[in-house]
């Protein structure tokens, strides 16, 4: 006998409209994170030097411990900024299989106003402090 009771295991999801919004943030997002990465990249080759390559060889030597505490630093960055990238594609992913806005462990939507501050997230707020 079929009944109209509600399907409990469909999932609600933001609109197209709301999806939309949030594809164009994360696409911003995504361009910034680009661009900072491109500049870290460039600091690590030493492409964007500045012409101080003919700086005395005093100067260097004394340079030299900094500058390699900085290079590990600006790779971290690098590193850190790529994974970032990757999970704005990862939303990007989730906006076209509208998922996105989903929490991986309730289920439930996840606030607006916490995607508009991280927009990768993939945890409510509910589930993030569960982790703790």
């Amino acid at each position: 006998m079929l009944t109209n009771k509600p399907n409990i295991m469909a999932t609600q999801r933001y609109s197209d409209s709301d999806l939309q919004e949030f594809k164009e943030l994360i696409l911003g997002k995504l361009n910034e994170a680009k661009e900072d990465l491109d500049l870290l990249n460039g600091s690590l080759s030493h492409s964007d030097n500045h012409g101080t390559d003919d700086t005395g060889r005093r100067f260097n030597m004394m340079e030299d411990g900094s500058d390699t505490l900085s290079r590990e630093e600006v790779a971290q960055l690098a590193a850190r900024q790529e994974k970032f990238i990757s999970n704005l594609q990862n939303a990007l992913v989730r906006i076209e299989n509208k998922t996105y806005g989903i929490c991986r462990v309730t289920g439930k939507l996840i606030q607006k106003e916490r995607l508009k501050l991280v927009p990768h997230a993939t945890l409510s707020i509910e589930a993030k402090n569960a982790q703790s």
